[in-house]
């Protein structure tokens, strides 16, 4: 036995990972391999009319703790901050219309909600009917488009929770699990007996955990997320990260494992394998021809981000919002946040900063234009829907190819047969398995990490 353990891929979920194991007692032998020539997979940066813009994601969900833990512990809890209070909106017939009061669109005051004006009277009322509709007796599993229409029918889900939920998961709520992505909403069934009555709950929870005020529910890094992912890789070390080192193959050996760069082996006690799902089903197709086709079959949902800065004078006319969210299909645009509202900073000026992001299941084929044609199409929206010039002053388009997976209806179960059928000491995380967000990517980073001490130690695992 080598005490050496392999981690393949330095997004935060492999970084933390390792970070996780070398920070723990009698830590191993740790290896961070990334073929890219940078760590942080898809937490990166593009500069933009002399501005740092995220490219990736753009903030923390505050309600889900271990990224903001993690940063906290690596010191840089004081650069923690919130957005502005700036609301946000839904994009719909009667132009952009804020959010009726409640979580993920699920409005909690009926009153408010006929007084609405983004649907029709009729939608009102059969969103009302989750209040007295008798509740789902089945367990398994089940698409969110089953659950929120059955519950609140097919307008509100169409126009006020799916642009929130799926543009999440840049999926089709028809097609996305709800036990892997909002498991909270079939507990509120469950529990409550109505989507309304579960949401004014987790309200009032939520209000009372944090002494009666209601928590800013993002929170960013200044100086953007790749402060996280460089903290992590600077606790490491050099010597523990190796850049430009794609690996090739795994193979099994006596208890261990050799892992292929090339004409290069490693041996390894134990392998983390963070990289996305069909880069993982071709190292692991070997070793476990059917984890392989199971890891292969998860849908990616190809997207991009429309990085816009508009001259000096602009940001004035944006309105006190954070953005807006769209319907599938109503524009190019799925959702688009107005940066130099909600993370005003003093390099923005006078100048509207906006994000558009592009692309989601079924609309893959909007990213198939050029970079300029997505930027006169996007900028030409915003232009329609705010009062601001049909050309930015700079632009830049990042497009994420592969980038979304889709945790379609038996996702969990799915997972359970692939990671019941690898090897012992082969471990997988990252975006594709138990959360796509870097909150849930640092939570599975530290369970693999638990687990990957257990083997190590010749324990028998849980």
């Amino acid at each position: 036995m080598t005490d050496r353990v392999v981690v393949v891929g330095a997004g935060v979920a492999g970084l933390a990972t390792a970070y996780r194991l070398v920070s723990g007692p009698s830590p191993p032998e740790v290896l961070v391999l990334e073929a890219d020539e940078e760590p942080g997979g898809k937490i990166r940066s593009a500069r933009v009319g002399g501005i740092e813009l995220e490219a990736g994601p753009d903030s923390l969900l505050s309600r889900k703790p271990w990224a903001v833990e993690l940063c906290r512990e690596l010191g840089l809890g004081d650069e923690l901050a919130a957005p502005t209070s700036a609301p946000a909106s839904v994009y719909t017939g009667a132009g952009l219309l804020r959010f009726p009061s409640g979580p993920f669109g699920i409005s909690t005051d009926p009153v408010e909600l006929l007084r609405w004006p983004g649907m029709s009277y009729a939608g009102k009322v059969r969103a009302g009917g989750d209040l007295v509709l008798p509740r789902r007796r089945e367990d398994t599993d089940e698409s969110l488009g089953s659950l929120l229409r059955r519950r609140i029918g097919d307008e509100a889900t169409e126009k006020l929770v799916a642009p929130l939920l799926g543009g999440l998961f840049a999926g089709d709520v028809d097609r996305l699990s709800v036990q892997a992505t909002f498991p909270e909403l079939a507990a509120w069934e469950r529990d409550h007996g109505s989507l309304v009555r579960g949401a004014r709950a987790a309200t009032k929870a939520g209000r009372a955990r944090a002494g009666g005020s209601v928590p800013p529910m993002f929170l960013r890094l200044r100086g953007g997320l790749r402060r996280l992912t460089s903290a992590l890789a600077e606790a490491l070390g050099a010597d523990r990260v190796r850049l430009g080192q794609p690996v090739t193959g795994i193979s099994k050996e006596g208890d261990g494992f050799v892992v292929l760069l090339g004409d290069r082996e490693l041996a390894a006690d134990a392998v983390v394998l963070s990289s996305p799902a069909f880069v993982t089903a071709e190292l692991v197709e070997g070793l476990a021809p059917r984890p392989s086709e199971l890891l292969r079959a998860i849908p990616y949902v190809t997207t991009a981000v429309v990085l816009l800065v508009y001259a000096e004078g602009t940001g004035e006319r944006l309105p006190e919002s954070s953005g807006f969210v769209a319907p599938r299909g109503a524009l190019a645009v799925t959702a688009a946040t107005l940066v130099s509202r909600k993370w005003p900073d003093p390099a923005f000026g006078g100048r509207a900063v906006v994000r558009g992001f592009v692309g989601a299941s079924g609309m893959e084929d909007v990213v198939d234009a050029s970079d300029d044609e997505l930027v006169a199409r996007v900028a030409g929206q915003l232009a329609e829907i705010y009062p601001l010039p049909a050309e930015p002053e700079a632009a830049e388009v990042v497009r994420w190819p592969r980038a979304m997976p889709q945790y379609e209806v038996g996702h969990l179960d799915r997972l359970a047969e692939i990671e019941s059928g690898l090897p012992p000491g082969l471990f997988l995380v990252g975006q594709a398995f138990r959360g796509a967000g870097i909150p849930d990517c640092v939570r599975q980073a530290n369970q693999v990490a638990d687990g990957v001490r257990t083997h190590t130690a010749g324990e028998a695992e849980p």
